[in-house]
């Protein structure tokens, strides 16, 4: 299929999808749409970079009433990168509806957010404990509520928020439509499916392979001795236009980042420690190409989608293969090559092994010579 119009988008929102280079549509908005259109519960299986964000926008967006004041739908997402990342695209599709939106996420001033939702929202995107902060203070009221969507709700409940996510289903009215989406399906996600939805639709999108196609994957032998050397080196050699290196902690991160401004790179750090107008700031300096390097952690990227990113380094090797393939999925987006450089010292060799076996194949060594 190539036309959304075929899925039901109308052609207002298929000439802005088309503004912005979206033609086709992938294989989840394929699957996702007509349910999402048809008023069922879904329950969608499917990695980031797959296209799921404009899977459940474009249909929300379509069955929106303009001219009601209320939240008609509400979309929640486990961190505060990934909501605004909806946020943005949300906003980008309702440019010329009279369709409100609203982000609802921490380390933002309350006082402000209290002012907006005060106007007319007819959609809203919240991190949970934000979300149920004005819920408590009776500043929100999602009584209206007819679609509820729940964004990497593997990581919501990886996070700790499952009780504050079944706290906000509670809200809504129960003759609600919800969406669940999830890049695994663990058995806590299976029983929240089970205890709020009615009958769900399961789709699954197979996207580990096609993504790890589309990257060059590499493994440097290393020790944690000459790890940062070694690292300069391939940096050196490789010459990215935009990279991320992951590192296993905020404090990892923080130390490689204060090491690489010492040696003069374009760099800045993306973690939790870190205030919220900071995150953006680091955020926008990347996207717009002011740094070249994003030392991050993994909950802080997690749904980072950011253009241009052409090499990852996983400074620390992931500990499991879910984590690798969301990390080296940042880069080789969009049809464009990737490559992931993975640093791995003696004692990695089981999470290697673990990460060759999970993805079926062998990854290349590279020996760095030492200058």
């Amino acid at each position: 299929m190539n036309d959304f119009k075929k899925l039901g988008v109308s052609h207002q929102l298929s000439s802005r999808l088309k503004s912005y280079g979206i033609i086709s549509p992938t294989p989840i908005q394929e699957k996702a749409i007509p349910i999402v259109f048809s008023g069922k519960d879904l329950i969608a299986q499917a990695q980031t970079g797959t296209g799921k964000t404009l899977a459940f926008l474009l249909p929300i967006i379509e069955r929106m009433n303009p001219t009601k004041s209320t939240v008609q739908a509400l979309i929640v997402a486990p961190t505060r990168e990934l909501a605004l990342q909806i946020t943005t695209e949300a906003k980008k599709m309702v440019e010329h509806v009279s369709i409100d939106v609203l982000a609802v996420y921490g380390g933002q001033d309350v006082e402000r957010q209290l002012h907006k939702l005060k106007g007319s929202i007819q959609l809203v995107i919240a991190t949970p404990g934000r979300l149920l902060d004005h819920i408590r203070r009776k500043t929100i009221d999602l009584s209206d509520v007819s679609t509820l969507v729940l964004d990497e709700a593997d990581q919501m409940l990886h996070m700790g928020f499952l009780q504050d996510v079944k706290a906000v289903i509670h809200e809504t009215p129960s003759d609600r439509q919800t969406l669940l989406f999830s890049a695994t399906m663990p058995e806590d996600i299976r029983k929240l499916a089970n205890e709020y939805m009615k009958h769900p639709e399961d789709i699954y999108i197979k996207q580990q392979h096609v993504i790890i196609d589309s990257i060059k994957q590499i493994v440097v032998e290393t020790t944690d001795r000459t790890k940062q050397d070694t690292l300069r080196m391939v940096m050196k050699n490789e010459q990215p236009f935009l990279a991320i290196i992951f590192c296993r902690t905020k404090r990892r991160a923080s130390k490689l980042t204060e090491a690489l401004l010492a040696k003069r790179y374009l760099v800045d750090e993306l973690h939790g420690d870190l205030t919220q107008a900071k995150r953006e700031k680091v955020m926008k300096a990347f996207r717009e190409c002011q740094i070249q390097y994003l030392v991050a952690t993994d909950v802080a990227a997690r749904g980072l989608d950011v253009e241009g990113v052409t090499h990852v380094f996983n400074y620390d090797i992931p500990h499991d293969v879910e984590s690798y393939i969301h990390r080296i999925g940042r880069t080789g987006r969009a049809k464009e090559v990737g490559v992931a450089f993975t640093f791995v010292a003696p004692k990695d060799r089981r999470h290697l092994e673990a990460i060759e076996s999970g993805i079926g194949m062998k990854l290349e060594r590279q020996k760095i010579e030492r200058y």
